[in-house]
């Protein structure tokens, strides 16, 4: 610091006031080194590497894939004095005027800078304007802010990068973003306070983001509405440093105020005093100084609280320790991001422009699609037992149960008992022996049976049918996700395949419907067992039911009966239609079994057929036939080459990321050494 002092002197022959302050500046850094790190120093050179590793992740863009990256995020109310503290530790001149001048986030990247001769560059949406001279940054990053914001008091959230390379400034990259103020003014939108408080939120929220909040002494901190935001994410405040700007225009209480730490400033607080008027940086420091040195009240106040060289120590210290904390981290989660994007890249289809190749992606697909519903609709395989609708032999098994319970329904007896098989022995009395009955009677009586339930096994083909083809189509949807032209020709296909075949089922179901309607036969000697059952349990008890005039009966498997309305009939008329409906009951419960069996098999037949040879070929005749082309249905959608593009962008983002931080970590680890 000396040979440089002795250089400036030589180099400069007329000595001005400014020089003078600038010598005393650096004689009272020098001093300070005692108790606090110098702004440029060896501790930051071990920083730098680290910075800029960072900061070449955040130009990268690579919050956009949801790596937080540890930031000083300067936040504070309106006109509490955050771009002269910024001003302070940059050495240059911000916007400033009525009303917000930080209308987006400003990404300022301050580095020293060896050369004399500053540098300073500013960055935003993709391009990249170098400033020849610093009292040109102001109207620079005015014209930006306007070209991402527009003219009028708007805000907004994409950001400018201000890059400053100048001999003695800390090494630190901040945000910058809009003071809080909940009035909007002239042109400003009512809802500014809701817009710039959702900026705030976003920039303050992740646990990587030190708060810097910017505190003016003329007020009372806890009704700082700054402080009341970085609260709500940093209650403890472990990760929430407050500077206190104003210092010398209220410096009654301050002392008071932040050593009480009423409102939880973890990292501690910074008091500093403003530039005032056209006061140069230097002699700001030199005032500065002066003030925390010899005020009745402020020199109370402990030195390391005081003055914007601690602040920038203080800076430069807790940015160091967050991103040592937060380094793992970031690789982690750019390991994580990395390997999820790749998997999902590696699912999307190749972009297939070749017959050959199409064609084998064809078969490969048609072939999946076979072998998944062979394990779904015969062999009932089942993976996802969160999802139960795919669990189709149990489905189908719970849909023909339910099917027979509602055929066993027709099995009760009318409350007119024995009328019908009455009025029908009526209607067959001829000229024959007496107490022949006609075959024709039990197979009147079985048609009118038959005829009262064949609406149940259609109904039962339309349900059973329609859930096939709801888990037909979801299997094929999954295997041609990517395909929408191949999706809607195969979803045709088995849509009109699965109609065939309802159709065929709905024809042999019909057709067992007639059949049971014209013939009455069984080979099943269950049937007399049970006619003999049925008569043996139940005559008894109706007999004595006519003789003590009983009106209400059991009868077995059907339940309480009415039978006063038979009081008066001939004993030998009730007996006869008594025994017809034993007879009809017996037969009835083995066709109703026979219904059900049937069309069980037929239904698992159907299935068979449908997944081992039906779909395939209707699936094959519409695509190669009236498809167009199979390798126009396996091209790249718009949608498909958009996503691809996207997945590929953020993987070579993320590699690129992952490069630096390994770059910087080995250099960390050679040095260690």
């Amino acid at each position: 610091m000396v040979k440089k002092r002795k250089v400036t002197l030589q180099v400069d022959n007329d000595t001005t006031k400014s020089d003078c302050g600038a010598l005393l500046i650096h004689s009272s850094f020098a001093n300070q080194s005692q108790k606090f790190p110098p702004l440029v120093s060896s501790y930051n050179d071990k920083i730098r590497p680290i910075l800029d590793a960072v900061d070449r992740l955040r130009c990268l863009n690579v919050t956009q894939e949801g790596i937080s990256l540890p930031t000083i995020v300067v936040v504070g109310d309106q006109s509490s004095g955050k771009s002269s503290v910024l001003e302070s530790l940059a050495g240059i001149s911000l916007p400033r005027g009525q009303g917000i001048c930080t209308r987006v986030p400003l990404i300022m990247r301050l580095q020293h800078h060896s050369d004399p001769v500053p540098e300073f560059l500013l960055e935003f949406q993709k391009k990249s304007v170098k400033i020849m001279e610093e009292s040109k940054i102001c109207e620079a990053i005015d014209e930006a802010t306007v070209e991402i914001a527009g003219n009028s008091k708007g805000i907004s959230n994409v950001p400018l990068t201000l890059v400053v390379k100048k001999n003695g400034v800390p090494d630190l990259t901040m945000i910058d973003l809009p003071g809080i103020t909940r009035v909007p003014v002239h042109d400003q939108p009512e809802n500014i306070y809701e817009q710039i408080s959702d900026i705030i939120m976003e920039h303050i929220k992740p646990e990587e983001s030190i708060i810097l909040n910017v505190l003016s002494a003329t007020v009372d901190f806890p009704t700082c509405e700054s402080i009341r935001m970085s609260r709500r994410v940093d209650i403890t405040g472990q990760r929430t440093l407050a500077v206190v700007t104003k210092s010398d225009r209220s410096p009654d209480g301050l002392l008071e105020k932040v050593t009480t730490n009423e409102v939880n400033i973890g990292l501690g607080y910074v008091c500093v005093r403003n530039r005032i008027n056209d006061e140069t940086y230097d002699e700001a420091r030199i005032q500065e100084a002066k003030l925390f040195e010899t005020h009745s009240l402020l020199s109370k106040i402990d030195k390391s609280m005081v003055g914007i060289p601690v602040l920038a120590s203080r800076l430069v210290q807790v940015q160091s320790v967050i991103i040592s904390k937060c380094l793992p981290g970031i690789v982690k989660k750019i390991n994580e991001r990395l390997n999820l994007l790749v998997m999902e890249l590696n699912t999307l289809p190749q972009n297939l422009t070749s017959i050959p190749d199409a064609m084998a992606a064809f078969v490969h697909i048609l072939g999946s699609l076979k072998e998944t519903l062979q394990k779904v609709l015969l062999r009932g395989e089942f993976e996802d037992l969160d999802n139960k609708q795919m669990s189709c032999n149990a489905r189908l098994v719970e849909m023909l149960d339910a099917f027979a319970k509602e055929l066993n329904m027709s099995v009760k007896l009318s409350e007119s008992f024995l009328v019908e098989e009455m009025q029908v022995l009526v209607e067959a009395n001829g000229i024959q022996l007496p107490h022949f009955l006609p075959h024709y009677v039990f197979f009147y009586l079985l048609q009118r049976k038959v005829n009262s339930i064949s609406d149940l096994p259609l109904s039962f083909v339309n349900k059973v049918w329609g859930y096939l083809e709801m888990v037909c189509i979801k299997i094929l949807i999954d295997y041609c996700t990517n395909y929408p032209q191949l999706q809607h020709s195969m979803r045709k296909a088995a849509q009109n395949m699965m109609a065939k075949m309802k159709n065929k089922f709905m024809k042999r179901v019909a057709e067992m419907i007639e059949m049971e309607k014209i013939t009455d036969y069984t080979c099943d000697p269950d049937f007399i067992v049970t006619w003999n059952k049925l008569k043996a349990n139940n005559y008894e008890k109706f007999s004595d039911a006519m003789c003590k005039r009983s009106e209400n009966i059991k009868i077995e498997e059907f339940g309480v009966i009415n039978v006063k309305h038979l009081f008066d009939v001939p004993q030998s008329k009730r007996d006869e239609a008594f025994n017809l409906q034993m007879r009809m009951m017996a037969y009835w419960k083995i066709v109703l079994k026979r219904m059900v069996d049937y069309i069980a098999l037929q239904l698992r037949f159907l299935i068979q057929k449908m997944v081992t040879k039906e779909m395939e070929t209707e699936i094959v005749n519409e695509v190669m036939v009236h498809g167009g082309g199979i390798e126009k249905m396996l091209g790249e959608t718009p949608s498909v080459a958009k996503n691809r593009e996207r997945l590929q962008r953020s993987i070579g983002l993320l590699q690129e990321s992952k490069e630096i931080i390994e770059e910087v970590m080995d250099d960390i680890l050679v040095k260690a050494d």
